[in-house]
């Protein structure tokens, strides 16, 4: 049989088959099964293969991610891990971030549509949307940390734009940060200065005295017993940076686009060389120098001293200072201070 009668044969068998059925003879059975039964099989093969494909490759990628896990040094191990929790920051700010825009758009839309803005009804509405949309911003931005809770501290300073509901709710992350092991610290110390802080002062308190969004603070002694504050930066944060704002710039047009009058891009274009300008210490270190320079002839202006020999981009040492927020009334009386006094010098 030539190629060409093999193709009229085939041609045919899937043409007729409801007619060949119909004959007696054995023959044309046969090769119609032959034929479908090969062209049923290959599909079938060819399925289970890709799915053997698919489950080998789906429980060959994290045994092999693991593996080079754990064959990493310290650094790539801090790599890999800011992939993977760099991926769920960004899934969970993508949640927080359309569960926002689908309540306001449901609230907008459907629950108070019609009614008159100036009413009772709309205004305590639209509240409860506020607090729910600025309860979930909070929880989202403490737990990512890091910008994300320095972004929520910067729109507090913009309540004239804001809805109060958000002021009063972002001011909770003034105060709101993550310690960080003992074992970070360590390996923070270990790459500026090639030494743990237990071995590069008299003595150092693992226990931090102060924890910022970008920082934490803990208290130290020199060699010569001198009490100083050392200011530790958060060890993956420079390394996260650029992922960070990627994802909220990200986050900030895809609710831009689902709401075209919230355009609140630029308060992070705006923060955003601020907050590279707050992860190097060494700048944070010069300014205060510069500052007690200009402030010298104020002599109820204390600035702390810089130990330069023990700081670096991501650790900044200098004099320790008993002090308190200069809103705190009560912290100010109970230094035998004077409030008039002290509202007399913040207005020279």
């Amino acid at each position: 049989m030539t190629t060409g009668e093999t193709l009229k044969v085939l041609r045919l068998c899937r043409r007729h088959l409801a007619l060949l059925q119909r004959h007696p003879g054995s023959a044309p059975r046969v090769y119609l099964r032959n034929s479908f039964s090969s062209q049923s099989v290959r599909p079938a093969k060819s399925r289970g293969l890709v799915k053997t494909v698919i489950l080998g490759v789906t429980a060959a990628a994290p045994f092999a991610f693991g593996l080079q896990y754990a064959l990493s040094g310290p650094k790539e191990r801090r790599k890999m891990k800011l992939v993977v929790e760099g991926t769920g920051r960004f899934c969970r700010s993508l949640y927080v971030g359309l569960l926002i825009s689908a309540d306001y758009w449901w609230t907008s839309n459907v629950r108070l549509r019609g009614m008159d803005e100036s009413s009772p009804d709309f205004v305590q509405g639209m509240s409860a949307c506020h607090q729910r949309a600025a309860d979930n911003m909070v929880e989202g931005a403490i737990r990512n940390g890091g910008l994300y809770i320095k972004l929520g501290q910067g729109l507090c300073a913009f309540n004239h734009l804001l809805p109060p509901e958000y002021i009063n709710t972002l001011r909770t992350l003034e105060d709101r940060a993550l310690n960080r092991r003992y074992k970070e610290v360590d390996a923070l110390f270990q790459e500026d200065f090639n030494c743990t802080p237990d071995k590069m002062f008299k003595s150092f308190d693992y226990e931090p005295v102060a924890a910022a969004s970008l920082a934490q603070v803990h208290k130290a002694e020199l060699q010569d017993g001198t009490p100083v504050a050392v200011k530790v930066q958060y060890i993956d944060l420079r390394d996260r940076f650029d992922g960070d704002i990627r994802t909220l710039e990200i986050l900030l047009d895809i609710v831009k686009f689902i709401h075209p009058s919230f355009g609140f891009r630029w308060v992070l274009k705006d923060l955003k060389g601020t907050l590279a300008q707050e992860l190097d210490f060494e700048n944070e270190g010069r300014n205060s120098e510069r500052c007690a320079q200009d402030l010298k002839h104020f002599n109820f202006i204390v600035i702390p001293k810089v130990y330069w020999d023990m700081t670096s981009k991501r650790v900044l040492t200098a004099d320790y200072c008993e002090g308190c927020k200069i809103n705190n009334v009560e912290g100010i009386k109970s230094q035998g201070l004077s409030l008039k006094d002290v509202s007399i010098a913040l207005v020279m």
